[in-house]
């Protein structure tokens, strides 16, 4: 990709997995990457070395995505720095109960709910003033595969997502006009401690032999599709989905 040196990328739950591969993969093509983290510091830091390292720019900078005041500062914090922010990564995974819905209680499942739109609706109002003074930008969130193939157990996850990506939508028709381009990308399973601690490996074992590739995705391949959409000449692209699971299921 071409054109994207100079301009400034927020990635949201950096320090680690699909946040720390995409802000390594933004900078690689030029860009200036701020490091988003909750409580992470030592993480991120060591994110922004690696990119530094490799004769990049990077900050970390620490917030809570879901309280918006965290948010502004954050943002005020890049702007100071670099300028507004061009481009929007919302990785920040927000926790949630892995049960069924019969165990399941409504703070577990709204909870999650409110707090995933929450975050999403705080970064993308700070970052937005910005973007649409210069009628340019890039919107970037990742949602899950589990929005629209259901797996037991991850209801609160998977309602969660679908409600984002459907905000996406509805952010890639108001913002269009402007020069601002809002899209998806929605990971199958990825290989991350997180993955491992949520599952067995029997589960990951039927998850690689339904995969037509062979495998889990690692973060860098959905690194690779964030970047896709986050470049300067991706210009006509906006409201999509990109599913990045190896074929395990085709839409």
């Amino acid at each position: 990709m071409t054109g994207t040196a100079g301009r400034v990328a927020l990635v949201t739950g950096a320090s680690s997995g699909i946040g720390a591969a995409t802000a390594r993969v933004l900078a690689e093509r030029g860009m200036r990457v701020a490091v988003n983290y909750l409580s992470s510091g030592k993480a991120a830091e060591e994110v922004v070395a690696d990119i530094e390292a490799a004769g990049g720019q990077a900050m970390a900078v620490q917030a809570d995505v879901r309280e918006v005041r965290a948010v502004e500062n954050m943002v005020e914090q890049v702007r100071a720095a670099w300028g507004g922010v061009d481009v929007l990564v919302h990785n920040a995974l927000i926790p949630y109960a892995v049960k069924s819905f019969q165990d399941m209680t409504w703070d577990e499942l709204g909870g999650k709910l409110d707090a995933e739109m929450h975050a999403a609706f705080a970064v993308t109002k700070a970052v937005l003033p910005a973007m649409a003074a210069q009628r340019w930008g890039r919107i970037v969130y990742l949602g899950t595969g589990l929005s629209r193939r259901p797996r037991e157990g991850m209801i609160a996850l998977g309602t969660s997502k679908a409600a984002l990506e459907q905000f996406a939508r509805y952010l890639a028709q108001e913002l269009g006009p402007q020069g601002i381009t809002v899209n998806i990308v929605s990971p199958g399973p990825v290989e991350s401690r997180t993955a491992d601690a949520v599952f067995d490996d029997a589960t990951k074992q039927r998850q690689v032999a339904a995969t037509p590739l062979g495998r889990l995705a690692h973060p860098a391949d959905v690194a690779q599709a964030v970047a896709f959409y986050a470049a300067e000449d991706n210009s006509f692209m906006t409201g999509t989905t990109a599913a990045v699971n190896g074929g395990m299921a085709m839409y």
